[in-house]
């Protein structure tokens, strides 16, 4: 069985997606329910809901949405890492609230679509340090230039659990593997950092990617990060954009064909289990 670590739901009656505008094969909602059937099919006993980068106004809002689904009968949903704003005065007292909510197991700020100079702000990096001894972790999306300011973080914090998103975003369709490949070999150097297998699809050609077009880019992670410091997210519906839900289940199991079953057992969901207590 699978664990996902890294969902996504769109539900533009309730929540507002700015971004959204600007990616037509995304622009419409993507409900637990729809989800659900596919993920079942594919053998996924669970998820995380990862926040969508909506309205700054709703990311309360969009947290308290997922866990009411969450309490809907046969919900796959197990909690929630939900969106923050670090680089703001009013963080610390955010931390507080959602610490009084177990269903928030962590946190994620999008930095891949903005200045490099965002997580370099002294009030982000001291808000990012308030992390340490909650439980509670951080999501890293950033591109591949991007990753020395994700392991300054990480040195930065190294009482703070941080996940790396998407096998650190490599350039698939365009073969770039340089820096990414030295950069994924020294942040995955800090213990409080854990490998992300997630939406790599969406990175390669749509229409002509393979398992061995995949295969470089996934095994990298893994080999630089090790099998107890990997988890598995399918990143739907993003993972639409290159095949689907089930095509990327499909692809993650013939990636491991030469795993053992230990080795499968602790990326698809026992290190997830144990990184969340779940």
């Amino acid at each position: 069985m699978i664990f996902d670590t890294h969902l996504h739901l769109i539900d533009q009656s309730v929540l507002r997606y700015p971004w959204l505008s600007g990616v037509p094969a995304l622009n419409r909602d993507f409900s637990h329910d729809e989800y659900a059937v596919q993920a079942r099919r594919a053998g996924i006993e669970g998820a995380l809901h990862m926040e969508v980068d909506v309205d700054p106004a709703d990311i309360e809002a969009e947290t308290g949405h997922v866990k009411a689904l969450s309490q809907q009968r046969a919900s796959l949903l197990r909690g929630a890492i939900a969106s923050c704003r670090p680089e703001e005065p009013g963080f610390a007292a955010y931390l507080e609230r959602q610490r009084a909510n177990p269903f928030v197991k962590g946190f994620r700020r999008v930095l891949h679509v903005m200045p490099d100079e965002l997580s370099e702000a002294a009030l982000f990096r001291e808000n990012i340090m308030r992390l340490a001894g909650t439980g509670l972790t951080f999501d890293l999306v950033v591109l591949p230039h991007q990753i020395p300011k994700a392991i300054a973080l990480a040195d930065l914090a190294p009482d703070v659990q941080f996940v790396l998103d998407h096998c650190g975003v490599p350039d698939i369709k365009g073969s770039g593997e340089h820096p990414w490949r030295e950069h994924m070999a020294e942040i995955a150097r800090r213990p409080n950092v854990v490998g992300k297998i997630s939406g790599v699809v969406a990175y390669a050609a749509a229409g002509s990617w393979t398992v061995e077009t995949l295969r470089p880019y996934v095994e990298h992670t893994i080999k630089c990060f090790g099998w107890d410091r990997v988890v598995w997210g399918s990143d739907w519906p993003v993972c639409t954009l290159g095949g689907g839900l089930a095509t990327w289940v499909a692809a993650t199991h013939a990636l491991l064909g030469g795993a053992s079953a230990e080795e499968r057992q602790k990326l698809l969901s026992a290190n997830t289990k144990r990184l969340w207590s779940l």
